[in-house]
């Protein structure tokens, strides 16, 4: 019996060198997500696949990212030495939006300030799957939101 994609992207975070098209099958499977459901403190995984931003944002001590509002958004929080959650201001704001990605509309979080832009898909209510599209970066970044 086949696992349904949900329970597949479960055990997807858990591995390493994980292939791009496999992510991409998944999230393809997955439902649109709406930007009210994003509110609140999120803490952010890197699905573990080559590409360089998942060493980066290990490196800088990722947390996740916080949604105040559609039009309030902090894309990049890290932790401090003392645990606790702190905006990286080099990477702006952000706001949510529909949009279109791989022939779906869903809720997409734009940067004030970078040529990047995460879209998400609907795993469970305390967790999303994303990928970012950034105009400088290699390939897509895979990531995911746990609440």
């Amino acid at each position: 019996m086949s696992l349904a994609p949900e329970q597949q992207v479960e055990e997807l975070v858990q591995r390493q060198n994980v292939s791009d098209d496999e992510v991409f099958a998944l999230f393809d499977q997955l439902k649109p997500v709406k930007a009210e459901q994003f509110i609140g403190a999120w803490k952010g995984g890197s699905v573990r696949t080559n590409h360089p931003v998942v060493e980066k944002m290990t490196s800088m001590n990722w947390a996740g990212k916080d949604f105040r509002s559609t039009e309030d958004v902090d894309p990049i929080v890290v932790y401090k030495d003392d645990g606790s959650r702190v905006w990286n201001a080099d990477w702006g704001h952000a706001r949510l939006r529909p949009m279109e990605y791989r022939g779906v509309v869903t809720t997409a979080m734009i940067y004030d300030d970078q040529p990047i832009i995460d879209y998400f898909r609907y795993v469970r209510d305390d967790l999303l799957l994303g990928a970012m599209d950034a105009k400088k970066a290699d390939g897509t970044f895979f990531f995911y939101l746990h609440k």
